[in-house]
């Protein structure tokens, strides 16, 4: 069916109009800024997706491919007016594999990883991200490392698989041992996977914690503004001559390191300081 002359017309004025309309609804409405650059957000990760997925298709699925991402998508801190600042990178181990753990808040989580990201480093995600359109694909491509996390039996041999991939191919993993996104402003309980992993294949654990976003962004508020964020790469923990016994110590060793360390960066005036004063904000978070 083709649309007539005049339908075309119709069609281009309402575009005019919204792109008219816009930059009003989005000063006279903090939550129409926020819905309108979460929308962009997303939609230029998929554009930026389809452009990577060609150039990383030549090498097929492997680890240097998260290279051209990184590349990619280094830019998108300076649309939205957010300054990175990166703190203890001399921490990574020069050269040899290792599991990187670190806080999961949202999707911002992006900027974070990818400005201090290690080479031949791929995230481990749920599987339902491999379903993401352009953004799957890239990934698959890139190397990332999709799991099943309601089937345990999948999840546990894609984990013993790792640990080989680890220490065959010189291949670091990043985790968010939370499991999901956590927008409480302290750190959900650690799930253990990780952790098995890094004992499993004896490499260290390179906690990375990204200061709160909650100066600058709230989802619940609608809020989405220019802001800081501070990256801190903690010292490597090793895991030699540790067993499966040791894990639950290893874990909760990490996560209060990383919960310390989170609440210093985040009052320190580079992130989430305000935050730290209303109801319900970290100071009454703490454990």
């Amino acid at each position: 069916m083709e649309l007539w002359p005049g339908a075309w017309t119709v069609l281009l004025l309402l575009l005019l109009l919204l792109l008219l309309l816009l930059p009003t609804l989005c000063v006279c409405s903090p939550s129409a800024t926020y819905f309108f650059k979460m929308a962009f957000y997303n939609g230029w990760i998929l554009f930026l997706a389809v452009l990577a997925i060609p150039v990383c298709a030549v090498r097929g699925r492997n680890v240097e491919n998260m290279k051209i991402l990184r590349l990619m998508l280094l830019h998108i801190k300076y649309l939205y007016g957010i300054r990175v600042e990166v703190r203890g990178a001399h921490h990574f181990p020069p050269s040899q594999p290792y599991v990187v753990v670190s806080n999961h808040q949202s999707s911002l989580d992006l900027l974070g990883m990818m400005e201090v990201l290690p080479g031949r480093c791929v995230p481990i995600a749920k599987r339902e991200l491999l379903w993401a359109g352009s953004a799957g694909l890239a990934c698959w491509l890139a190397g990332v490392i999709f799991i099943d996390r309601k089937r345990t039996g999948d999840a546990i041999s894609v984990m013993s698989e790792v640990a080989q991939t680890l220490l065959a191919q010189d291949v670091r993993v990043w985790v968010f041992p939370e499991g999901t996104r956590n927008h409480s402003g302290s750190m959900l309980p650690f799930k253990r996977g990780a952790f098995h992993l890094a004992v499993q294949a004896q490499v260290p654990i390179v906690p990375i914690v990204m200061s709160s976003y909650q100066d600058f962004y709230c989802k619940k508020e609608r809020r989405f503004t220019s802001g800081r964020c501070q990256v801190r790469v903690l010292p490597p923990v090793p895991t030699e001559g540790l067993t499966p016994d040791d894990v639950p110590e290893l874990a909760d060793k990490v996560r209060h390191s990383m919960l310390t360390v989170f609440r210093e960066i985040s009052t320190d005036g580079r992130g989430g300081g305000d935050y730290l004063k209303k109801p319900g904000g970290l100071a009454e978070a703490r454990l």
